[in-house]
């Protein structure tokens, strides 16, 4: 019986995970922004060419064997080639050369003009994210000059539509790569460096990121979702996450504020408006506002959030999240309060 639940629990865990998924894009050759249209373009430059190339290979080679002459074990051995010169072969294969260098070359000009392209996006009126990676969650900071206006969240970004935005990429613990394919290429976040990542979503819509670099036991489990909005959405949205925590307006959500304050779940994170001030792991001001937890694992509901804080190694094994043991009463009220964090 423990054996099958061993078994059954991870693969529950990555329906899970695909069900979240398929709520989202995420595919390279559907670019929703102007730098995933620069290296799609890119890609199908040289995809034609080397289909090009490949078709030319394989014409070439099957002209050769139905040319071949066909000879038996009696057949004495034909050494022309060693006293006559097969200038028609020389010329075939200095053509093919010079092709090919030809070919190689505007591959690296089309490569020189995409990088030159993704540079040059506009900068004007810039959203700026502070996105730091983690063993096995991304922590997302938005910055500002007015400090009143920063807020943090976890696993979830979300952008103006038309506007560029300007991540910052760090790491925390080991080597992560950014990879949100529909609008940019990837990015790696190294240890005691900083990098900068910058993109433009030009059509609404939710896309999958995904660290695309093993960071671990649980890299595959490090997924983000990128929610493109309208101005106004974003903008209403954003002011939404700079408030504090609502206070709980009921005995059993005060309960739950109480349960959440009394056991570990202080020591690592955050709720902006209560004592909780930890930043282990992530903020959980507005929780119950995101669509997944656990970095895209599972979808943010009573259940798997139920699941994930009485044991979390059950859905996700080696994640540092320790198990939070509750009794029912208990893990009830601070289910309802975490269901509060809007």
């Amino acid at each position: 019986m423990r054996v099958a639940v061993t078994l059954v629990t991870p693969t529950l865990a990555l329906l899970s995970a695909a069900n979240v998924r398929a709520q989202s894009i995420q595919d390279a050759l559907r670019p929703a922004g102007i730098q995933a249209s620069h290296i799609g373009d890119l890609w199908n430059l040289t995809l034609g060419l080397c289909t090009l190339v490949f078709i030319a290979v394989l014409a070439m080679f099957l002209w050769a064997v139905w040319r071949a002459p066909r000879s038996g074990a009696a057949t004495p051995p034909d050494t022309s080639s060693i006293t006559v010169p097969e200038r028609r072969i020389h010329r075939g294969v200095l053509w093919s050369v010079v092709l090919a260098t030809v070919g190689l070359f505007v591959l690296l000009i089309a490569d020189v003009r995409t990088s030159r392209a993704l540079a040059g996006l506009p900068l004007s009126d810039a959203v700026h994210i502070d996105l730091i990676g983690h063993q096995w969650w991304w922590e997302v900071r938005y910055t500002d000059p007015q400090p009143s206006r920063m807020f943090t969240t976890a696993n979830e970004l979300h952008i103006p539509v038309g506007r560029p935005v300007i991540i910052s990429l760090q790491s925390n613990d080991v080597i992560h790569t950014l990879w949100v394919p529909n609008l940019h290429g990837k990015k790696d976040l190294i240890p005691g460096r900083t990098a900068l990542i910058q993109l433009r979503a030009d059509r609404p819509g939710a896309y999958r990121g995904q660290c695309a670099e093993f960071c671990g036991l649980e890299h595959a489990l490090m997924a983000m979702l990128v929610t493109a909005q309208p101005p106004n959405e974003y903008e209403a949205w954003a002011e939404a996450q700079r408030q504090p925590a609502p206070q709980p307006s009921g005995q059993l959500e005060m309960r739950g504020l109480q349960v959440f304050q009394s056991t570990t779940c202080v020591m690592c994170h955050a709720i902006q408006g209560t004592s909780a001030n930890a930043r282990t792991g992530p903020d959980l001001t507005h929780l119950a506002s995101r669509q997944t937890i656990a970095a895209g694992s599972l979808p943010n509901t009573r259940g798997h959030l139920a699941a994930w804080i009485l044991d979390p190694q059950k859905s996700k094994p080696g994640v540092n999240m320790p198990a939070t043991p509750l009794s029912p009463a208990d893990l009830q009220a601070l289910l309802a309060y975490l269901e509060t964090l809007k």
